[in-house]
């Protein structure tokens, strides 16, 4: 990170940390993480399951990622943009790129800080475990990162979807439409296809494929370049949007 890249980015988590904004995401994340998966009866209750997992956790937090997701991105850009900031911003010795990525940075830093609580279900129920220690480590260390990209590419299509509006309210519908669809449309999209290979290949380009497989305990490089090229898909659609307003 260069300087200007540096300053942006620490601006921009200070920006969540200094409003209730990033407490909020972090605080509705483990609150209701913790409830669905400790406290209230119901399938995604941990201490309910015949088995010593966190396949339950994995499961929900995508769900909840849905929502909370596009709620700390619908400001990154349409904020900039319904202050008139935006062309402030891009008259700096920074380039378009760098603006973008530093916000996106941010993102990943919020939802890292947000995750790394939730390591204490894992001791939890590895010492709940008969005989302890049963869980499956490497699944679950899959698990983690696979659900860390699943976060990073709703965070680029959040901050794609804030760059094409100077709603807020806009921005986290589309946002959430479009997370939706990537990770789970395709996927309903292709159970519905009845054409044999074109089934798989609808649920191929979805989310859901991908994080299921690296769920399983195996990080394919196919999974990895996946997740990659749609961080890099919308991350170079905010940056169009984004030259436009030089125009």
């Amino acid at each position: 990170l260069n300087c200007s890249m540096r300053a942006l980015y620490l601006k921009e988590i200070n920006s969540f940390l200094s409003s209730i904004i990033g407490y909020v995401f972090i605080i509705i994340y483990l609150i209701a993480s913790g409830l669905f998966h400790w406290i209230l009866s119901n399938n995604a209750n941990l201490l309910e399951g015949a088995e010593a997992d966190l396949i339950p956790f994995f499961n929900l937090s995508p769900v909840i990622f849905l929502i909370l997701i596009p709620a700390i991105t619908m400001r990154s850009i349409a904020e900039e943009r319904r202050t008139g900031t935006i062309e402030l911003l891009l008259t700096r010795p920074i380039s378009d790129l760098k603006i973008i990525l530093a916000k996106y940075f941010a993102g990943v830093t919020l939802l890292i800080i947000a995750i790394i609580p939730t390591i204490t279900y894992f001791i939890s129920m590895y010492y709940l475990g008969k005989p302890v220690g049963i869980i499956d480590l490497g699944a679950t260390f899959t698990s983690y990162i696979g659900l860390t990209l699943l976060g990073s590419v709703f965070i680029a299509i959040g901050i794609f979807a804030s760059s094409l509006t100077n709603s807020q309210i806009v921005a986290f519908i589309l946002a959430m439409f479009l997370c939706w669809i990537f990770y789970d449309g395709f996927n309903l999209l292709g159970n519905f296809s009845q054409i044999g290979e074109l089934d798989y290949i609808i649920q191929y380009i979805g989310i859901a494929f991908h994080y299921d497989s690296i769920k399983k305990g195996v990080i394919e490089i196919s999974d990895l370049l996946y997740f990659l090229s749609v961080i890099v898909l919308f991350i170079s659609a905010a940056l169009v949007v984004v030259r436009t307003f030089k125009k």
